[in-house]
């Protein structure tokens, strides 16, 4: 049973022929899928990790330092230094998401508006997982807004200078994929000081 057709910006046409959940969770589904590509027309087999679309939140205070939570990550069997995110739950508005989570996982709230610094995907190769990336100016504390999920395990939330935070992805102690990509973004777009 196809379930869609997507033309993309060059006009190709992608569609779904078969699709199968193999696994179905509360973040996530696992598909196993035939799908028709632009110079696959019969389709390919693929499995796909279908998941939420997400939010990553870039925090920056009056003085131009940057807040990271440190947290645990259980499939790297680490803590990670990374910058709030979060996914969008059903219905729910991207922006308001970005400011639930700022709120939930670092204490602070924004009064400016988000700067949108676009989306990207995590890892194409394998997920639909799209994320929306802000920059949160001038954040203020707010710890009555902190309500960590049962499923977080936060354990520190820390300010990086500007240099401080570039040393650290330098050196490979901020690793995620979320906050490399929100750098990466603040620094084309010439955001980051």
């Amino acid at each position: 049973m196809g379930r869609t057709v997507v033309v993309n910006e060059r006009g190709a046409h992608w569609s779904v022929l078969r699709s199968e959940a193999l696994c179905v969770t509360p973040w996530l589904s696992v598909d196993r899928e035939i799908v028709a590509t632009p110079s696959r027309p019969e389709g390919v087999e693929w499995a796909t990790v279908v998941r939420p679309t997400a939010t990553v939140i870039a925090p920056r205070t009056l003085a131009g330092k940057y807040l990271l939570i440190r947290q645990e990550r259980i499939p790297v069997r680490r803590e990670m230094w990374e910058f709030p995110a979060g996914q969008v739950d059903g219905g729910a508005e991207i922006e308001a998401t970005a400011r639930r989570e700022l709120g939930e996982e670092a204490g602070m709230s924004c009064p400016v508006p988000l700067i949108s610094l676009g989306h990207y995907f995590s890892s194409c190769g394998f997920t639909t997982e799209c994320c929306h990336l802000f920059l949160a100016s001038d954040v203020e504390p707010a710890p009555h807004l902190t309500a960590h999920d049962a499923q977080e395990a936060i354990h520190a939330v820390r300010e990086f200078s500007p240099d401080e935070l570039s040393e650290a992805i330098a050196a490979g102690e901020i690793c995620d994929a979320n906050t490399l990509a929100t750098y990466a973004r603040l620094l084309a777009r010439g955001i980051f000081r």
